[in-house]
């Protein structure tokens, strides 16, 4: 058996996120440590992604780990992971999928729909922004940054009628009972690997590799890969207004993807496509011809 350290941002939800493969890696007769590290996406709070260089800025440090030996693996979020790895790395296990959907969060309000005329919400995510201003273009969207708790505590402070958040990091700290409304992907569509986490390893690392095989969960694979083909076929950038979220219905996935436009409040173009997928390579091809469909429709 073997002795890995996972490389691990130390926000809350990371740190819960380390400790569940470790949980699941030492069932298996594995030793684990965690290293704990911060990121720049993690010290730079006061400017949004899009403009410091995108979701990137979470794993470069872990990256730098796993490249010197300090560390084996290293576990994130896929949704922050770039669609186009550094030569050398790997994405070693995709595990199953928490919930993938957005969520609504206020003190004073039940739903979206309640928001008064002009009411200030709270969101980081490009995505996000033209989704809420397609549903409710009255709504004044401001930036916010920050852990899952910085975030709630900025609301609770009153800076914010309302945030949305990812369901997914809300239920594993626990913090369900904050939701006030859970969105269906017909009104805010997620974005590319939310809810699933992926493990990076050093594409030589075949011990690490096969260590973490029995983790998989080839469905959930399957489901993000297709969405991650959309999101590198329309520019490989995770800061985009873009959303793409596929499941299965039988032995059909269905993706559908949809991209906004933040300079021109109201232009959203929304596509979807379905085919009998039974590999990584056919995902993908399933995702690349959507983002083709969106680009048809007026997406760039």
């Amino acid at each position: 058996m073997g002795l890995f350290t996972i490389a691990t941002r130390e926000s809350r939800l990371a740190l819960w996120q380390a400790e569940h493969v470790k949980g699941l890696l030492e069932q298996r007769g594995h030793q684990v440590a965690l290293l704990g590290m911060t990121t720049r996406g993690d010290q730079i709070l006061d400017r949004t992604l899009s403009k410091v260089g995108g979701k990137g800025l979470f794993v470069k440090e872990l990256e730098t780990a796993l490249e010197e030996g300090r560390a084996d693996l290293a576990v994130h979020s896929l949704k922050d992971v770039p669609m186009e790895l550094p030569e050398g790395f790997a994405l070693a296990c995709v595990m199953e999928r928490e919930d993938p959907r957005d969520a609504f969060v206020s003190n004073q309000y039940a739903r979206l729909a309640d928001l008064p005329q002009g009411a200030k919400v709270g969101t980081s995510a490009l995505r996000r922004l033209v989704l809420l201003r397609a549903l409710r273009p009255d709504l004044q969207i401001e930036p916010l940054r920050g852990n899952v708790e910085t975030r709630l505590r900025k609301l609770d402070e009153g800076n914010y009628d309302a945030i949305v958040l990812a369901r997914a990091g809300l239920k594993r700290l626990g913090l369900d009972h904050r939701i006030r409304q859970v969105f269906e992907p017909s009104e805010m569509l997620p974005s590319a690997g939310q809810g699933a986490l992926g493990i990076e390893v050093r594409s030589g690392r075949r011990d690490v590799i096969e260590a973490l095989a029995p983790l998989e969960h080839h469905a959930t694979w399957l489901c993000v890969a297709a969405e991650r083909a959309v999101s590198r076929a329309m520019g490989g950038s995770c800061s985009m207004p873009l959303a793409a979220h596929a499941r299965f219905d039988g032995e059909y996935l269905q993706l559908e993807a949809a991209w906004g436009d933040p300079e021109q409040a109201g232009k959203l173009v929304r596509v979807r496509s379905a085919d009998v997928i039974a590999d990584l390579e056919q995902a993908a091809a399933l995702g690349t011809a959507v983002a083709a469909k969106l680009r048809a429709a007026g997406a760039h």
